[in-house]
């Protein structure tokens, strides 16, 4: 069974999320929702593997 990482794994973290947030700036709700959602479909593509996005589901549906 193929595994979800959940460590950080992520190189320069603060410069990530700034460039997430950049691509929000200037944006509707409903077009950064378009944006969010487009963006996990591309990122579900490249992992490509069932057992790790069902992982992904289940942890992103915790409280």
């Amino acid at each position: 069974m193929n595994t979800l990482n959940t460590d950080a794994n992520i190189a320069k973290p603060d410069d990530f999320y700034a460039r997430l947030l950049a691509l929000h700036e200037g944006k509707s709700k409903s077009e950064s929702d378009a944006i969010n959602a487009r963006l996990v479909l591309i990122l579900c593509n490249h992992i490509g593997d069932s057992e790790v996005l069902e992982q992904a589901f289940e942890l992103a549906c915790e409280n």
